[in-house]
């Protein structure tokens, strides 16, 4: 793996910044251009901010597999390993003008993720981690709340399409309830401290969604399950989805609880 992933995403970072700013709060933005890989309509900002990625990696590759949303899998000539890609999570906000967007990527080896890097393209804050090593903000430290009840916690809870029957007693416990519409930022939120936990009941959260949430969240001290309590594991496969558990981990058996 080559050392410099990050300074690999930040490259990304800047330049899809740049290429899409006059996309945002636009209806251009939000035209459908095709359909992505993962069967969902790709916009036109997606579309613009995965091309450049796709052009960087090709010109340096870090990876010799790119798994995204809308192309699917692209191969490179780079070293092993696997780069999970989500080029604008959060497409609706970002065509909307509500700065909670992202460029969510991953770096996978053997199936593990290894590092994450999450940047909220509205406002350049900076999500990374490193599996064993850290989990960090802006280059600070980052750790998970210490919210130990129902409720005084907030979550951030999804039903499928709105519908809150398997939610509703959890939402009855708890203090407060989130919806803010990008995942990969939601679960470093979780890791930050900024909401005790992320729940995603919809079934349709995927690998290129989570996987860099995910890591920061954990290494922040976090944890990250599936509805049961057991360890989630995605495909390397865009068209399959999850559900998924995400908490500040002293939380996590009774959310799981009244979920069941």
């Amino acid at each position: 793996m080559n050392t410099d992933f990050f300074s690999a995403c930040d490259l990304m970072a800047g330049r899809v910044e740049s290429a899409i700013s006059s996309l945002v709060c636009t209806h251009e933005g939000g035209k459908t251009v095709c359909m992505g890989a993962d069967g969902t309509p790709t916009k036109l900002i997606d579309k613009v901010a995965e091309d450049i990625i796709i052009e960087i990696l090709r010109e340096n590759p870090i990876c010799s597999l790119l798994i995204s949303e809308e192309a699917g899998k692209v191969s490179f000539d780079g070293p092993e390993g696997t780069i999970f890609l989500d080029p604008v999570d959060g497409t609706f906000n970002a065509v909307a003008g509500i700065p909670f967007y992202a460029l969510s990527i991953a770096y996978a080896n053997n199936g593990i993720v290894q590092k994450a890097y999450v940047r909220n393209l509205a406002s350049k804050e900076t999500f990374t981690a490193e599996k064993g090593r850290f989990a960090e903000c802006n280059g600070r430290d980052i750790r998970v709340s210490a919210v130990s009840n129902l409720d005084e916690c907030a979550l951030s809870v999804y039903g499928r399409k709105f519908d809150p029957s398997r939610v509703i007693h959890l939402g009855q416990k708890i203090r407060r309830w989130r919806l803010l519409g990008a995942s990969a930022l939601e679960l470093c939120y979780v890791g930050c401290g900024r909401i005790d936990g992320f729940v995603d009941l919809r079934g349709t959260l995927r690998v290129t969604d989570a996987a860099a949430g995910m890591l920061v969240c954990s290494e922040a001290g976090g944890t990250v399950s599936d509805l049961d309590g057991r360890p989630l594991t995605f495909p390397e496969e865009v068209t399959v989805g999850r559900c998924i558990v995400a908490t500040n981990r002293v939380l996590h058996h009774k959310v799981i609880e009244y979920l069941r």
